[in-house]
């Protein structure tokens, strides 16, 4: 997938541009709760706490990224409007900034995205196209509306302006935790992960980020092991957040995640299952896959033993009801087994 528009007006993404989103998203987004959990801290010895991007009326972080895009637009770009590709929670988040401005969304989706999505998406108003079986069927189709149409793309993940929004979320953790010293981010196209060790890394290089993703066609993970951007055929996961290509011309998150990310980890579906019951049941807390994958790392033991905080950022909540209800019957009844 091309995007020779953005290629031509890359620029490098400082600190300064994650304060500015701050300042620019307040209007919108609310600084959300840190918890901590004694249960998961008693597990490993270390306090863990836990991000909760899951409160946000949208149910995921990418609001964040969405607001601080969508609020830069010209007055002219507002005026025509908007487009975007997603695995649902992104075009969730663009529809909701959309519809709270006043201006037109198409959000352009593959079939598999899940039914609690997609209902989503229709309460929020926008435009809903769905392009085949994957998000890199859905993203070639987006960058056709921007052509025919004159719409502006809103990027799910790599794009200046989103990045540093999901940077924000750096930002909070470093007021919140004097002595983190590890933040566990779920990792597909590294837009969150990019901002987050943006904003962290310019204030400590020493705090740790791991990445955290499913075995099944984890893109990110599959190209940094060979030094560049590659192409994998979607699989069915409990973490659909975190399907979708990253771009064979990726202009931003391939490299700041090559430059910033200290160890990825990747999750079987088993263990994402069951850390998505696991969080029902000691803190009635419900999660997508995505967001699971970080409480796998943490049940695991797949994080370094040192001292200090671990956060880890709980992604988003947007499950459909019938997946929740199977995954926690199977649990009880391993419980009761």
């Amino acid at each position: 997938m091309t995007n020779t528009k953005q290629s031509k007006e890359r620029k490098d993404i400082e600190i300064g541009d994650v304060w500015e989103a701050r300042k620019r998203i307040s209007a919108i987004v609310n600084k959300t709760p840190l918890i901590q959990s004694n249960i998961l801290s008693e597990k490993i010895g270390r306090p863990v706490y836990l991000k909760l991007e899951n409160v946000h009326e949208v149910g995921a972080f990418k609001i964040r990224g969405a607001a601080n895009k969508i609020l830069s637009l010209s007055e002219e770009e507002k005026r025509r409007g908007v487009v975007t590709y997603s695995t649902g929670n992104h075009g969730m988040a663009v529809a909701f900034v959309a519809k709270k401005l006043g201006i037109d969304a198409v959000v352009c989706i593959s079939n598999r995205v899940p039914k609690a999505k997609v209902d989503s998406l229709k309460r929020l108003g926008a435009q809903i196209v769905i392009v085949g079986d994957s998000q890199d069927a859905a993203g070639e189709y987006c960058f056709e509306l921007e052509r025919e149409k004159g719409l502006t793309v809103i990027q799910p993940f790599d794009d200046p302006h989103v990045i540093a929004g999901q940077g924000t979320i750096g930002l909070e953790l470093l007021e919140d935790l004097p002595n983190l010293t590890d933040v566990i981010v779920p990792l597909s196209g590294g837009g969150l992960l990019s901002g987050i060790c943006l904003a962290l890394k310019s204030n400590d290089r020493a705090i740790r980020v791991t990445g955290v993703s499913m075995e099944q066609s984890a893109v990110m993970y599959e190209s940094l092991n060979v030094g560049k951007p590659v192409e994998l055929e979607e699989s069915e996961t409990l973490a659909d957040s975190l399907l979708g290509g990253i771009g064979l011309d990726n202009q931003y998150t391939f490299k700041m995640v090559q430059q910033y990310m200290d160890d990825v980890v990747l999750i079987p579906e088993e263990e994402i299952a069951y850390s998505m019951a696991y969080m029902i049941d000691k803190h009635r807390i419900v999660m997508e896959g995505a967001a699971a994958t970080g409480i796998a790392a943490v049940l695991g033991n797949k994080i370094p033993h040192q001292e200090g905080d671990v956060a880890v950022i709980i992604s988003g909540n947007n499950v459909d009801i019938s997946t929740l209800l199977q995954l926690i019957q199977k649990y009880t009844l391993e419980k009761k087994g």
